[in-house]
């Protein structure tokens, strides 16, 4: 029998799976783009709604602040209850956000939007690289598709400010947030036909006590930095992540105690899970 490397047909891809990660990158783009689609939209907003310093540092920051705390959540939730559903749950939540934010009308209503988008935001990057790499059994496509993935990613936040100021030429500064809806539509109708479902075989439980203490972990952490990065270094912003850090200490002790933990710390030890977590908690 021979036990080369050759590669069959039964291990490479065929179209409809190539379609599906064009289909899940896509969709990881436009999360992407939502992280700096408002730089050039902010003085349209402003003159529109009115809103006090604070309230202007919530709106252009809120979505990276929720996708951030809610990301490691949501990735464990799609192996709990199925990769795909997450994905078209946060789909579609994240098309009704981006309308209720393109139609708001106080800076209140539009923090509160944008926060919304962040959630469902979250369910996008873990789902679409979790699906991507469960479509491919040979590792060199599968390697590509993640390439394809991670270019996707990048691109979204370079061309977020381009896109936002084209638009913001021709129309409201509510389009900014519109343009989300077609591309989450599409990926409605296109992933239950293109992508087959993926959950953890265990099907283990929710533990929501570590969910609340993963939020409680990153949300002050990302805060503390958000605001050193804004206004310079002062001792005040130490508190938040040192709160931040003292909760994490307790969130990896119980993860280390539970038999189904949200997130497994042995994967910490693969450099492309590590690089991938970072790079969506720094957007």
């Amino acid at each position: 029998m021979h036990t080369g490397s050759a590669k069959t047909g039964r291990d490479l891809a065929g179209r409809r799976e190539w379609i599906g990660v064009c289909v899940l990158s896509i969709a990881c783009l436009i999360y992407s783009m939502d992280l700096s689609i408002l730089f050039l939209a902010i003085p349209a907003i402003v003159a529109d709604l009115d809103p006090s310093a604070s309230e202007l540092l919530w709106i252009n920051d809120i979505y990276g602040f929720m996708v951030a705390g809610f990301l490691v959540t949501m990735g464990t939730l799609g192996d709990r209850i199925g990769r795909r559903r997450v994905l078209l749950i946060g789909a579609a939540a994240f098309g009704i956000a981006s309308a209720l934010a393109a139609f708001s009308t106080t800076a209140q209503q539009l923090i509160v939007s944008r926060g919304l988008l962040g959630i469902a935001g979250a369910t996008i990057a873990p789902s679409t690289l979790s699906l991507i790499v469960n479509l491919f059994n040979n590792e060199a496509e599968r390697n590509r598709a993640i390439g394809i993935w991670g270019t996707a990613f990048a691109l979204g936040g370079l061309i977020g400010p381009l896109l936002g100021g084209f638009l913001l030429q021709y129309f409201h500064w509510g389009a900014v947030f519109l343009i989300n809806i077609p591309v989450m539509f599409i990926l409605l109708i296109a992933a239950p036909i293109l992508l087959p479902e993926y959950k953890s075989e265990d099907g283990a439980r929710l533990d929501l006590l570590s969910v609340l203490l993963s939020l409680a972990t990153v949300l002050p952490i990302i805060y503390g930095f958000k605001h050193v990065a804004a206004d310079g270094f002062d001792i005040r912003h130490l508190l938040p992540i040192s709160g931040g850090l003292v909760v994490g200490w307790l969130f990896l002790r119980r993860q280390k105690t539970l038999p189904d933990p949200l997130i497994d710390l042995k994967l910490f030890a693969l450099p492309a899970f590590t690089a991938s977590l970072l790079v969506n908690l720094a957007g």
